[in-house]
């Protein structure tokens, strides 16, 4: 089975990485407040180093010096290689000498003659204050135009999130032999789980779990486009044997996604058939566990069986097998969302701690199975990924 990559071990160890998405068009206010903010050491300096004397232009020398470093900080953590980082870190055990060299040289280029303390200490506040108050002006444009941006982007989740639960409403489905039960929790207000089901003109049903690679709006959208592409072939699964129905399906899906994603996004598949005669039809693309609870005999089973993912690579055909079933039966597949849930001491919650869940409820309903179900996943750790179930019941 394809592992997926884990996103919150992905995350990085700074807190710069909203800006780092920021463009420079907009990000030039902050860096503007940063170099006003900061040049006020030069009036500092000159105040507490000499007692206001420094000549004007030395003084705006060391507020330029210093603004600039500060606004080089951000663009070196935010845009710039941590090789040129070190670099910067080296230079600030030099800033003094630096500082002081350069007001030598002004000095002595210029012929400049030191200024009368009280009127050097009068225009060293005067700079502070006016330095400050424009500071604070570019901060606070920065942050009404951020939060601009903020509350447009979330107006855009917002509608995200709507139809995020337009396409992946809680399943309920009953046909003959089987009642169906399935429901998604995503990790953002958008997810990549789908869990669908479907009639058949025959009187079969379809029910499917999907993952795809990653959560968040990009996703949400392939997730979108999958459920349309799942729908549409399955139109004329009624007129197919059931054994090919779901490999059929997923040939076609690896045939179409690879066409309408980025490069790096897959998908996991996990299909069921169910006949009207009791038989069950299974095909798998690197999906979870199956979980099989067996009512006569009390106890659980579970096939883990290695696939490939739909819409990463070639695969000639997609194979389907059957699922032998007995009344009171349950199958039950939870995401990764679920199975991966780590503890505090990196545990994963798994497959056997599911079955415990199953074994002590098989008699439940099944959204109140589903419910027992996250909520132990839960308590076991924090939530990182989409949460979805897919339960199956044989009447």
């Amino acid at each position: 089975m394809i592992v997926k990559d884990k996103p919150w071990l992905l995350r990085p160890a700074t807190n710069w990485t909203h800006y780092r998405s920021v463009p420079l068009k907009r990000l030039w206010v902050l860096l503007a407040a940063v170099f006003l903010l900061f040049s006020v050491i030069g009036s500092y300096v000159d105040i507490l180093e000499t007692n206001g004397a420094l000549p004007y232009i030395a003084v705006a020398a060391i507020g330029i010096y210093s603004g600039m470093n500060a606004v080089v900080w951000i663009m070196v953590l935010t845009h710039m290689s941590r090789l040129v980082l070190i670099v910067l870190i080296a230079l600030q055990f030099f800033s003094s000498q630096i500082n002081t060299a350069m007001v030598n040289w002004i000095i002595h280029t210029l012929n400049l003659q030191l200024v009368p303390s009280q009127t050097g200490i009068r225009f060293a506040a005067t700079v502070i204050m006016c330095t400050v108050m424009a500071s604070y002006f570019f901060f606070v444009a920065y942050i009404r135009r951020e939060g601009t941006e903020s509350f447009r982007m979330a107006n855009e989740l917002k509608l995200a999130h709507g139809i995020q639960k337009t396409l992946v409403p809680p399943v309920t489905l009953r046909c003959a032999c089987f009642e169906v039960y399935g429901i998604s929790f995503p990790s953002d207000k958008v997810g990549g789980d789908l869990v669908d089901a479907v009639y058949l003109a025959n009187g079969d049903a379809i029910a499917y779990l999907a993952d795809i690679a990653g959560h968040g709006l990009q996703a949400g959208i392939l997730m979108g486009m999958l459920k349309t592409a799942a729908r549409t072939a399955l139109l004329d699964a009624g007129e197919r044997a059931p054994e090919r129905t779901l490999p059929v399906l997923l040939d076609r899906l690896n045939t179409v996604l690879p066409e309408v994603k980025e490069p790096q996004m897959y998908a996991t598949f996990t299909g069921f058939r169910l006949g009207a005669d009791g038989r069950v039809f299974y095909a798998l693309a690197a999906s979870p566990p199956i979980l099989h609870w067996h009512a006569a005999e009390q106890r659980s089973s579970h096939k883990d069986e290695p696939q490939l993912p739909l819409g990463l690579l070639p695969v000639p055909s997609f194979d389907g097998e059957t699922l032998a079933t007995a009344p009171g039966d349950l199958v039950v597949v939870a995401t990764d969302g679920i199975l991966e849930v780590a503890d505090k001491s990196g545990e994963e919650y798994g497959v056997e701690r599911l079955k415990d869940v199953i074994a002590a409820n098989p008699k439940d309903p099944l959204p109140a199975l589903a419910g027992k179900i996250l909520d132990a996943a839960r308590a076991f750790g924090k939530q990182f990924d989409d949460q979805t179930i897919l339960i199956l019941r044989r009447l």
